[in-house]
C-alpha cells in the first residue's frame, strides 16, 4: 500500500501551505486521495508529490490556477506544450514591457537635464494627401499603422511626387479626454483622387518649437514632456494641435531603435 500523509505532512514534504492545498482541493486542482467523511481530515499519497512540485512551478511563473487544471488535464502532450507555451509568450510580452518602463525611468532619472536640441521654425502650407478621422487615444498606434500604409499605397499608385515626410496632426483632445481628430498626411504634387479614406487637403501653416524623440514610440511622453516643458519657460505657446513628423518610422525599418519622430509644439515665434 503506497503511505499516506496528512495534509500538515504532506505541506512539508511539498512546500506547500495548508492553506494552498486546501484552495486547490476546492479548485478540484490537487484533490486529496481520500476526505474522511467525518473529521474531514486530508490524506495524501506519495504519488501525488510529484504533481504537487508541477503545480508549484507552474505557480511560480504566476500561471492562473484555471490554466494549470486545462494544462494538467488535456489529452495530449502537443495540447499541453501549446498551453505552457502560450503562457509562456505572455510573460515574455509583460517582461518586454516592463524593460521599456525601466529603460524609460532610467533614462529620466539619468538624463534629466541633459542639453536639449530644441528648434524654432516656421512651417508653410503644402497640399497634400491625407487621412483625417476622429480616433480613441487607446487605438492610436493601430490606427497610425493603418493610416500610414493606406496613405503611402494611394500615394505610390496615383504616382504622386512627395515634397515632404509623412506627419500626423494631433487635436488637443485626443490627449486631454482620449478621443479627438488625427490627420495623417504626406506632402506631395498632384492632384489627389480621392480613394477610399484618402483625400486630398491643404496643411495648414504654422509655427512650432520641435525636438526629435529617438526610438520606440513606447516612451515618447518623455520628449513630450521635455518640449512643454522648454515652451512653458522660453517660447510664446499656441493652442493649436500637435504636429509630428515621421522622420524615420515603421515605413523605413523594423528596428525600434532606429526610429526618430519629430515633436511640433505650437508657438507664437517672434524671430
Amino acid at each position: 500500500m503506497s503511505p499516506s500523509f496528512s495534509i500538515g505532512e504532506f505541506s512539508r514534504a511539498t512546500h506547500l501551505t495548508v492553506k494552498t492545498l486546501r484552495h486547490y482541493h476546492e479548485a478540484a486542482l490537487l484533490v486529496p486521495a481520500s476526505v474522511d467523511p467525518r473529521s474531514g481530515y486530508r490524506r495524501y499519497t506519495a504519488e501525488q508529490i510529484s504533481l504537487a512540485q508541477i503545480i508549484r512551478r507552474f505557480r511560480s511563473l504566476d500561471m492562473p490556477v484555471n490554466e494549470i487544471h486545462a494544462v494538467l488535464a488535456s489529452p495530449d502532450p502537443a495540447t499541453r506544450n501549446e498551453l505552457i507555451a502560450a503562457h509562456l509568450r505572455r510573460l515574455e510580452a509583460e517582461l518586454s514591457r516592463t524593460q521599456d518602463a525601466v529603460a524609460s525611468l532610467r533614462d529620466i532619472l539619468e538624463h534629466s537635464a541633459k542639453d536639449l536640441r530644441i528648434e524654432r521654425r516656421r512651417i508653410e502650407s503644402a497640399p497634400a494627401a491625407a487621412i483625417r478621422e476622429t480616433v480613441r487615444a487607446k487605438d492610436a498606434l493601430s490606427w497610425f499603422l493603418g493610416a500610414m500604409a493606406e496613405l503611402h499605397a494611394t500615394v505610390k499608385a496615383q504616382n504622386l511626387a512627395p515634397t515632404g515626410v509623412l506627419g500626423g496632426i494631433f487635436a488637443n483632445s485626443l490627449f486631454a479626454h482620449g478621443r479627438g481628430e488625427a490627420t495623417l498626411f504626406i506632402p506631395c504634387r498632384g492632384s489627389v483622387r480621392s480613394a477610399a479614406r484618402v483625400s486630398g487637403c491643404l496643411i495648414p501653416q504654422t509655427e512650432i518649437a520641435a525636438l526629435v524623440h529617438e526610438g520606440s514610440y513606447s516612451n515618447v511622453d518623455v520628449t513630450y514632456g521635455a518640449l512643454a516643458t522648454y515652451v512653458a519657460r522660453h517660447a510664446l505657446p499656441m493652442q493649436g494641435p500637435i504636429r509630428e513628423y515621421y522622420l524615420c518610422g515603421p515605413q523605413d525599418t523594423a528596428d525600434e531603435t532606429a526610429w526618430r519622430t519629430e515633436i511640433g509644439w505650437p508657438i507664437f515665434h517672434t524671430g
